[in-house]
């Protein structure tokens, strides 16, 4: 079967957390920031976690090779050995 592309705009977009959720940029800070509160813009700095369902579908479709295995971690199957 053949491997199956990573959308490029997603990589540039999205980072994915070590459990598995993912970060994006806050909205609402790209132009007319003169017309926005202060606290609107002082909240929209930084990162965010996108939600579950959302995230579910990005990691299915546009990141397929950065989603977690269902199997246990490994930390846990090197202490079972």
């Amino acid at each position: 079967m053949p491997k199956m592309k990573t959308k490029s705009s997603a990589k540039k977009r999205f980072r994915v957390t070590a459990s598995g959720k993912i970060k994006v940029k806050q909205s609402k800070m790209r132009h007319m920031q003169m017309n926005k509160p202060k606290s609107m813009k002082r909240k929209a700095k930084g990162m965010t976690t996108m939600s579950e369902p959302d995230a579910r579908k990005v990691m299915r479709n546009y990141l397929p090779y950065k989603r977690k295995s269902k199997s246990a971690p490994k930390a846990a199957q090197t202490q079972e050995a």
